[in-house]
């Protein structure tokens, strides 16, 4: 695991830019910690830092280049199956490591973007050709691993994070449809930034770039089986045995290393699971759980423990207090290099940095609630399109349900606030109702919180409701698709955009490795194979994992109700976290920088102000729009743009 960045400059004017390659290496030093190199070819520049996991030798130290020095890669991830493929198809060949980015050169040497199909890992990789003065840099199958990049006339640049990428000061102009996308959201979803003529490599996809020219292809499909409701003729039963087989197998390519290895352990069935098959493999496993002091509702530690003790493995619980927590958001924010308001990924932040002085690599559960329609939102789906006389009296008593107080932080608040917004997402169309439970903020509401110009700006050319379109195009009216569609949905927005890019961001700010076994890609073709039935029920969630693991994992992690989380932020936001959300909405600061209407924020000022009747979570993502705005004087940015 790595950081990587270059530049290709098509000219002289671009080679300018090549001076701000060591600045943007070293602004990745936290992804990795143990070497920095350099290369240079006249027009070409690539930057590595490197997290050294496997082969800990100085020569596989990157960038690294073929014997006869033509081609040259930078590479951040694994590549879990390289032993097989250097036996495979490069037995003739002399290697000078144990390392998988040799393999990985000489596979692309060998196969150009034809090896894509033959990798098992996460990943994203630039190889420079200097004879044919061409780069080529691809993106795993689901995104695990990010690139972000950016070109004009003189010059194309890629990095691993936006801070790196903003080293070669090129122009940063703000992309307010992505704003009012951050809003509804709480994050950016690929191919889009923050900024204009940025870009995500979205996953799945390579870019090649010659002569000015910059390609954009896909090499990956995840199986759209629910189309046509073409699925595998499997049984139930050998449907767990084959689930069970192809993660067992995901985890032991996964636990791979040469340097110490752990694993989350929430003590949900996803994190259980991969425990359970991985001490399969490995003894003294050790596992790593964060406890809620302060919330003893939320706090699932005893099950983990559970899990612990029953496959035997080192566990060590870190156990938060609110403060704690708190605290790290100050630590944390400056991590954050575009918007992003998913607040779980604060004890994250803390489970990363604490897990690193155990271990550095750590195995995750990732994936499995897109993959096997774990989250309630796919129950919900569920009931709507399959609505029986209980749903539709719910959907029939919206107005009494809008007076009920709703709350994730108590039992009865979190029922109110489920049902509630069951009703409300029953009265929408199919894409509708799916771009209302991928949102925060509903679209009648979101036009208030900026002022009209801003507002105007980000539909201008109708971008968002194009991108809205394009986000939402997997929904299809048609009654005969099942949960597949909306699981498919979010592999392709929710999963790279916010879960995943929260792992590898704020794991890596600490330099641990988060591998995802439910993400093999066998795994989710698998997933998509196998129609809404095996999945989900009236009464289940995730019914495949559950029973394919029921006589595997403790009978208590089964006999229990399971509560979302939501990090209690609207107690900090009236002790350590008050003047994040006083500077956050500061009338003078509001009025200057001319994004938000001033009525507006006042008013949600005054609401945390008295603690009622406000969302925590649109706070939080104020507080970290303005921080980030602040930390690179945006203000000044934009004042220089219209200057020329």
């Amino acid at each position: 695991m790595c950081g990587i960045t270059g530049i290709f400059a098509f000219n002289e004017i671009g080679r300018f830019s090549l001076v701000r390659l060591q600045e943007a290496t070293e602004k990745l030093e936290h992804r990795g910690k143990d070497a920095q190199r350099l290369y240079n070819d006249f027009f070409v520049g690539l930057g590595h830092r490197r997290l050294s996991i496997l082969d800990l030798s100085s020569a596989a130290t990157q960038p690294m280049s073929s014997k006869d020095e033509r081609y040259t890669i930078v590479f951040n991830g694994e590549i879990y199956n390289f032993k097989e493929l250097r036996k495979e198809y490069l037995s003739d060949l002399e290697f000078n490591t144990e390392s998988d980015t040799e393999v990985l050169l000489q596979l692309y040497i060998r196969f150009k973007e034809k090896c894509l199909e033959k990798l098992n890992g996460f990943f994203t990789f630039s190889v420079y050709d200097n004879q044919e003065q061409s780069m080529f840099i691809a993106r795993d199958r689901v995104g695990i691993k990010p690139l972000l990049y950016y070109h004009d006339n003189d010059k194309f640049i890629f990095s691993s994070e936006m801070d790196s990428l903003m080293a070669y000061h090129f122009p940063k102009k703000i992309d307010w449809a992505s704003v009012r996308l951050y809003f509804s959201l709480h994050y950016i979803p690929a191919p889009n930034t923050i900024f204009e003529n940025v870009y995500k490599l979205p996953a799945g996809h390579y870019l090649k770039v010659k002569k000015k020219e910059v390609v954009l292809e896909k090499y990956y499909e995840i199986p759209k089986n629910y189309e046509n409701q073409d699925y595998l003729s499997i049984s139930y039963e050998d449907s767990q045995k084959e689930l069970v087989r192809l993660l067992d197998q995901s985890v032991k390519e996964r636990l791979i290393s040469d340097v110490p290895i752990g694993s989350f352990l929430s003590g949900g069935t996803d994190s259980s699971a991969i425990v359970a098959l991985a001490t399969r493999h490995t003894k003294h496993l050790n596992t790593f759980s964060i406890g809620y002091k302060d919330e003893p509702l939320f706090d699932e530690t005893s099950y983990a423990n559970l899990v612990a003790k029953k496959f035997d493995t080192n566990h060590t619980v870190f156990t938060l207090s609110n403060n704690d927590i708190y605290e790290a958001v100050f630590e944390m924010l400056p991590f954050l290099s575009e918007p992003f308001a998913d607040s779980s990924a604060i004890p994250f932040y803390v489970l990363s940095k604490r897990t690193k002085q155990a271990a550095s690599v750590a195995l995750s559960g990732d994936g499995g609630d897109e993959l096997f329609a774990g989250y309630n939102k796919y129950l919900g789906e569920y009931k709507v399109r399959n609505a029986g006389w209980k749903e539709n009296l719910i959907k029939g008593n919206l107005g009494i349900l809008e007076k009920l107080p709703k709350s994730r932080n108590s039992f009865w608040g979190n029922k109110f606030r489920q049902v509630h917004r069951f009703a409300k997402a029953a009265q929408l169309s199919k894409q509708e109702r799916y771009w209302f439970l991928s949102s925060f903020i509903d679209e009648q509401n979101i036009q208030n919180i900026f002022q009209s110009d801003v507002f105007e700006l980000s539909n201008e050319d109708n971008k968002f409701q194009n991108r809205k379109k394009e986000y939402t195009k997997f929904i299809s009216e048609s009654k005969k698709r099942d949960i597949n569609e909306m699981l498919y949905a979010d592999m392709n927005l929710l999963l790279p955009n916010d879960m995943l890019h929260k792992a590898d961001q704020f794991s890596m700010a600490h330099a641990l490795e988060v591998r995802v076994p439910f993400l093999d890609h066998n795994i989710v073709n698998f997933a998509f194979q196998i129609g809404e039935n095996y999945k989900i029920n009236p009464k289940i969630k995730k019914r495949i994992v559950q029973d394919a693991f029921k006589d595997i994992l403790p009978a208590e992690l089964y006999n229990r109700s399971k509560h979302g989380f939501d990090v209690p932020l609207a107690k900090g936001f009236q002790t350590l976290l008050k003047p994040l959300v006083e500077e956050s909405l500061d009338r003078d600061f509001i009025q200057e920088q001319g994004v938000f209407s001033p009525v507006y924020t006042e008013n949600l000022k005054q609401k945390v102000k008295q603690g009622t009747d406000y969302d925590q979570n649109h706070i939080w993502a104020f507080i970290v729009f303005q921080q980030w705005w602040k930390k690179y004087d945006i203000q000044k940015t934009i004042e220089e743009e219209e200057e020329f």
